[in-house]
């Protein structure tokens, strides 16, 4: 079969399009035909090993201990173990798994799905890992109520278009800060309020905020907590700047120590580890019109390196996606 590999870490050059052996279920495995997998930051981390310590711990300290690349999928499935009965050949799912840019991948019983029945494989492949942190983030983490206010920094890209209309639903009056050619998006998918970061600081406005989402991750602790009202709760789960020794590690642990000392309720946004009623939970909202994938690009297969290329350097609007 055809996959996107990597044997070391680096620039998108280090990907290629090879002829690898076709994966085998376990007896607690789907085997999917992949149609489309989506483009997530978690790509270029494992691609390039960044950042440099949590990286390299994670995925192996000299090269990718996993050679194919992508994480999130929707396809249909072409096998199943002998442990599964909760799927038969021909079924469309959608899930979170290593090794998606390909045209075949073997996941665990608990990280595949039902695809939701109103999108395209397309659609369905944005889901599983942005979608699932978005919730995370709002639901789990941050505890929305309806009537709050809600800021999503990030709030054009892959996580936060969810974010915003996750936020929304809850009843929460959002304020997305995008760039300017990204307003319009970011108002349509339910934001009552745009922040052009190009032009005005929301850490030094004088609106404070019941819930701020970070998605960015290039603030300090202290500058974000500027943006929480008193006894609000921060959110931080960006990705962080791009060649750091810790990256948002170095966030993340600045909020673990921060929040015994602070009026704000600070906590930190890691990964959700995908599972069997997240990805039922997100078939569900979306069917119900809750979550509306938004696809800026989409690629072959031979071209997923330029599409997470296009993702370090420009600022994606919604989801990258590529199709096989």
């Amino acid at each position: 079969m055809k996959a996107i590999c990597q044997d070391r870490y680096g620039s998108p050059d280090v990907l290629s399009l090879r002829d690898v052996t076709k994966p085998v279920p376990g007896d607690d495995e789907v085997l999917v035909r992949v149609r489309a997998a989506s483009v997530n930051a978690y790509d270029w981390h494992y691609m390039r090993g960044d950042p440099l310590l949590p990286a390299r711990m994670a995925f192996g300290l000299r090269g990718p201990r996993k050679a194919v690349r992508g994480r999130d999928f929707a396809g249909v499935v072409e096998a199943v173990g002998g442990d599964i009965d909760r799927f038969a050949v021909g079924d469309e799912v959608f899930g979170e798994a290593d090794g998606t840019f390909a045209e075949f991948v073997c996941v665990p019983d608990d990280t595949v799905g039902a695809k939701p029945g109103n999108l395209t494989f397309e659609e369905a492949a944005t889901l599983p890992l942005a979608a699932h942190t978005a919730v995370a983030g709002l639901r789990d983490r941050g505890e929305v109520k309806p009537g709050q206010t809600v800021l999503v920094i990030g709030a054009s890209g892959g996580v936060g278009t969810f974010a915003v209309q996750y936020a929304a639903h809850l009843g929460a009056e959002v304020t997305g800060v995008c760039s300017a050619r990204n307003a319009e998006q970011v108002r349509a998918q339910g934001a009552a309020h745009v922040i052009d970061y190009t032009k005005e600081d929301f850490a030094r406005g004088e609106h404070r905020y019941d819930v701020v989402l970070d998605l960015v991750g290039t603030r300090p602790i202290r500058v974000l907590r500027r943006a929480v009202a008193p006894g609000g709760t921060l959110v931080v789960g960006g990705g962080g700047k791009p060649g750091k020794l810790l990256g948002a590690a170095a966030l993340t642990l600045a909020a673990v120590v921060t929040a015994p000392f602070v009026r704000e309720r600070v906590r930190p946004l890691t990964g959700p580890a995908p599972s069997r009623e997240g990805l039922a939970r997100l078939k569900e909202l979306a069917e119900a019109g809750v979550l509306r994938p938004v696809i800026e690009r989409t690629y072959p297969l031979e071209s997923a390196p330029d599409a997470i290329r296009y993702m370090e350097n420009e600022h994606a609007r919604g989801k990258l996606v590529v199709t096989i």
